[in-house]
């Protein structure tokens, strides 16, 4: 698999695409620098594999790259979060 994610721009979601399927993470910016993770899909065929994860470090590095607090809906960012302690700093209070 190749750990290759995308932001797409017009959709506001960090994707994913192997073997004609896309796995996402929808996200939200507003102007006073926070970032709201919204959900994540991942297609059945791409499952198991780790996809969702990588969207998730790919957010949450997105994040800290761009100085943003990060408000967690999505329970699987907030999984991922759980398991590496390393990006809580960038949660919001």
């Amino acid at each position: 698999m190749s750990e290759q994610t995308q932001r797409s721009g017009s959709r506001n979601r960090f994707e994913f695409e192997d073997q004609g399927e896309t796995a996402y993470l929808e996200f939200e910016l507003d102007s006073g620098g926070w970032m709201t993770l919204w959900h994540t899909e991942v297609p059945e065929g791409l499952r198991g594999r780790g996809v969702a994860a990588m969207l998730a470090k790919t957010a949450l590095e997105y994040a800290r790259d761009h100085q943003l607090k990060v408000d967690v809906v999505c329970p699987s960012v907030a999984n991922y979060l759980s398991k590496n302690p390393e990006y809580q700093t960038l949660v919001g209070r």
